[in-house]
């Protein structure tokens, strides 16, 4: 059971991650099928997001190094758009969690955010940044801001920073791959901030289904983040706005009985 349930939520992780639908409220929901005590799950939980960010960097390999010209100028947009959540989650992260992390919380969070997703693709100014490294200090400061709402569960980091971008007038190809790009230092910090907090202890087969669920994360984040890239072009976010609000219902509904 303990290798099916690192399969099944690798896959939740791998699939949901990058896309605007809140990983959290898909774990959420899976946990009550799939699970493991809440120690090791704490531990998981992060190793399967380095499974996840180590696909962005195999699939932008050629973005990430040599870090010069383009590159670099493309990476100190990135620094100044983490800054405002590395700042925000210090200070507040763990009681934002303590207090908001809920069924309840992530159903609304969904609904919200799935209507301002269509709001975004009805609403978006001309698309006048169609490249990263055209992004400037000033908006990805603000890009960063905006992710600051992802501390709220079920929001989902990448439709914030999509939501956000999109706003500012990136195309959406250009607002997924800047959220690709800042997912990696983001999700990292947070990461590293819960080992410090949660040390990782193993026991068993503990290392094995970290391996498994590690694996998993990071092939399915692989295949989801090529197809996505593809998608975009010339597709809008509106089914993943109808889908968070579908999913939403479902949550509040099963956790209601």
């Amino acid at each position: 059971m303990a290798v099916i349930s690192a399969v099944v939520l690798g896959l939740v992780e791998g699939i949901t991650e990058f896309l605007p639908v809140s990983s959290t409220g898909h774990l959420i929901l899976f946990n009550e099928w799939f699970s493991f005590a809440p120690e090791f799950t704490k531990t998981f939980d992060i190793v399967i997001q380095f499974g996840a960010i180590l696909a962005v960097v195999a699939v932008f390999a050629k973005r990430f190094w040599p870090l010069n010209g383009s590159n670099l100028e493309l990476w100190k947009r990135v620094i100044v758009s983490v800054f405002p959540a590395l700042v925000f989650g210090a200070l507040f992260g763990s009681k934002i969690q303590e207090v908001l992390f809920n069924p309840t919380v992530v159903a609304f969070a969904l609904i919200v955010g799935g209507v301002i997703l269509l709001a975004a693709e009805q609403l978006r100014r001309n698309e006048s940044i169609t490249d990263v490294t055209k992004i400037g200090y000033g908006k990805a400061f603000v890009i960063g801001c905006i992710q600051c709402l992802a501390f709220i569960p079920g929001t989902s980091r990448s439709a914030a920073t999509i939501i956000g971008s999109m706003f500012l007038g990136t195309s959406r190809s250009t607002a997924a791959e800047y959220s690709f790009f800042l997912a990696v230092p983001t999700i990292a910090a947070a990461s590293v901030f819960s080992l410090l907090k949660h040390p990782i202890t193993l026991a068993g087969n503990d290392a094995l289904i970290l391996g498994i669920g590690f694996v998993v994360a990071f092939i399915s984040s692989l295949v989801v983040i090529r197809l996505f890239l593809q998608y975009i072009r010339n597709k809008t976010f509106a089914p993943f706005a109808y889908y968070r609000i579908v999913l939403g219902v479902i949550i509040l509904l099963f956790f209601a009985r």
